[in-house]
C-alpha cells in the first residue's frame, strides 16, 4: 500500500493569523485591567477600541479575506456538525475551522461583540462612561452596565477557556497541532483543497480595511466628547 502524498498549502492568511493574536492579547488585557480598575480602567477603554476595531475587520474580512478565513467557509449546517461529532465527518472538515470549532469562532466573536457593544453604553457611576451613554436613557445605561459587567465578561472569560480546552484537546488526543498553522499559516495535508490567497495585494487590501474600521472606531470613541 503507497503512502499518501501530501501537499502544503497556505490555509490562514497573515491578515486573519494577526488577528487572531491581537485579538487574543487585548482579551488577556480587558479581563485583567477591568480586575485591577482604578487608573487601568483607561487602559480598558483603549483596548475595548482596539478589539472594536479588530472585530469590525473580521466581519468584513469574513466576506473578502483568504479562502478558508471567509464565512462561508465555515458555516456549517447541524446536519454536517452532526455527521463530524459522530465521526463521520469529510476530508475539508480538517482543513481550515472544523465544525465544532466553528461553532466556537462564532459564539466567542458574537460574545464579544456582545460585550464591546455594551461597553459603549456603560457607566460605573465614578470616573468612566462610554462614549454613548448620552444618547441613551438612564435605564438602557444601567441595564448595558450590568450586562457588561455581571454577566458578559464572565461568558466570555468561558468561552475562551473553553477555546482553549479544546485546542489542548486537539493537540494532545488528535494529534491535530491547530497552534501551528496559525502561527505559520501553512497546514500539510492529503487532500488537495483550495489554497488561502495571501498575496501583497491582499495583505494591503486588508490594511485598508482595517484602517476604516479604526477610523470608525475613533469616530465612535470622540462622540464621548
Amino acid at each position: 500500500m503507497q503512502p499518501h502524498s501530501t501537499i502544503t498549502l497556505r490555509i490562514w492568511d497573515l491578515p486573519t493569523r494577526l488577528f487572531h493574536w491581537l485579538l487574543a492579547a487585548c482579551t488577556i488585557g480587558l479581563v485583567v485591567s477591568a480586575k485591577v480598575g482604578g487608573n487601568a480602567m483607561v487602559w480598558h477603554f483603549r483596548l475595548g477600541y482596539v478589539v472594536l476595531a479588530l472585530l469590525l475587520f473580521r466581519l468584513v474580512w469574513g466576506f473578502v479575506g483568504g479562502y478558508w478565513s471567509r464565512f462561508s467557509s465555515f458555516f456549517y449546517s447541524p446536519a454536517r456538525i452532526l455527521r463530524y461529532m459522530r465521526g463521520q465527518g469529510e476530508a475539508q472538515d480538517h482543513v481550515g475551522h472544523n465544525p465544532l470549532g466553528a461553532l466556537s469562532v462564532f459564539g466567542l466573536l458574537g460574545m464579544l461583540v456582545l460585550q464591546v457593544l455594551t461597553g459603549l453604553f456603560s457607566d460605573d457611576e465614578i470616573a468612566f462612561a462610554g462614549p454613548l451613554t448620552r444618547f441613551v436613557s438612564g435605564d438602557w445605561v444601567s441595564w448595558a452596565t450590568g450586562l457588561h459587567k455581571e454577566v458578559g465578561q464572565y461568558l466570555v472569560m468561558a468561552l475562551v477557556a473553553l477555546h482553549v480546552l479544546a485546542i489542548v484537546f486537539y493537540t494532545v488526543v488528535k494529534k491535530e497541532s491547530l497552534v501551528g498553522p496559525m502561527i505559520s499559516g501553512d497546514k500539510t495535508l492529503t487532500t488537495p483543497v483550495p489554497a488561502a490567497r495571501d498575496d501583497a495585494a491582499a495583505r494591503v487590501g486588508a490594511l485598508v480595511v482595517l484602517l476604516l474600521c479604526s477610523a470608525l472606531v475613533a469616530w465612535i470613541a470622540s462622540l464621548g466628547g
